[in-house]
């Protein structure tokens, strides 16, 4: 017996500003995980440290490569457009 697969919906293609918000919303998110992460490490004790130095390390890592990402694409990424974005996505809510 063959089993038949079918799309359920259509991929939509996103937009060049889409992506680049979604890709400055990726990179707050990142940061922000950064910080909780060091928060957190300051105030581990016993075998907690070693998850947390994992976890600054990778999402280090993941800060890097969306940064890239984003001067590759000539986005500029600053206080205030951190800013805006922060506040559509509180208006969206």
């Amino acid at each position: 017996m063959e089993e038949v697969y079918k799309k359920d919906k259509k991929i939509i293609e996103k937009t060049e500003k889409e992506t680049q918000a979604e890709l400055i919303k990726s990179i707050i998110d990142a940061k922000a995980q950064l910080n909780l992460a060091n928060k957190n490490f300051e105030y581990a004790d016993g075998e907690l440290i070693d998850y947390y130095v994992y976890q600054i390390k990778a999402t280090r890592a993941k800060l890097d490569y969306l940064v890239k990402k984003a001067k590759s694409k000539k986005i500029e990424i600053d206080m205030i457009s951190e800013m805006k974005i922060r506040f559509d996505e509180n208006k969206a809510i």
